[in-house]
């Protein structure tokens, strides 16, 4: 693959990553997405296939973005964890609208990568577990959804949280409140943890 390609391929992968967190795999244009790229719109589907490959491929991407830049390890402070993927999530929103379009399109349906993915989420609770120090999975799997959607939904449903807690000022200290609320739900389900 030469530099000219890659770098092509970059280009329309950024776009459209902008275009399906606006506007969603059916709402998405591939005319926009070559247009934002500054590339013709065939060398979408010389590259990637078609809209859905190309849709499959940014958020497959944008997950491993995510992974890299919040990993959860054994021993971190599952509290200092919602924290860090809060401001993932607030300083990229369109992950999160990345993986409600994903929702909404495949619902129940098999996604792609679906094993790959999984395993990502599996090795996240078993640092969980360790942390806990229990082997009780189907619990700290729980704990796990719970955590990722307390750090995700303010950025998820932006209207609900200005519509709850008003401008700015009252969202300052959102990111504190979400903090504090995950470690005592922690110690709550997992007494152990107090003071990890």
């Amino acid at each position: 693959m030469t530099q000219d390609t890659t770098q092509t391929k970059a280009r329309l992968l950024a776009a459209a990553k902008k275009e399906f967190a606006a506007h969603g795999i059916a709402g998405a244009r591939v005319d926009r997405i070559a247009e934002l790229a500054g590339v013709n719109k065939e060398r979408i589907y010389g590259y990637f296939g078609n809209k859905q490959k190309l849709f499959d491929l940014v958020v497959a991407g944008a997950l491993d973005e995510l992974a890299e830049a919040v990993p959860l390890e054994p021993g971190d402070d599952p509290a200092e964890y919602v924290g860090r993927v809060y401001d993932f999530h607030s300083a990229h929103p369109e992950l999160v609208r990345l993986f409600l379009w994903e929702g909404l399109h495949y619902r129940d349906d098999v996604l792609p990568n679906e094993a790959r993915r999984a395993g990502h989420y599996e090795r996240k609770v078993q640092a969980l577990a360790a942390t806990f120090g229990t082997d009780d999975a189907p619990k700290v799997a729980a704990c796990l959804l719970s955590l990722i959607g307390l750090a995700a939904w303010p950025n998820a449903v932006p209207q609900m949280t200005r519509l709850i807690l008003g401008e700015t000022a009252a969202q300052a200290d959102l990111r504190t409140q979400v903090v504090e609320f995950a470690r005592q739900a922690v110690a709550g389900s997992f007494p152990s943890t107090v003071g990890v």
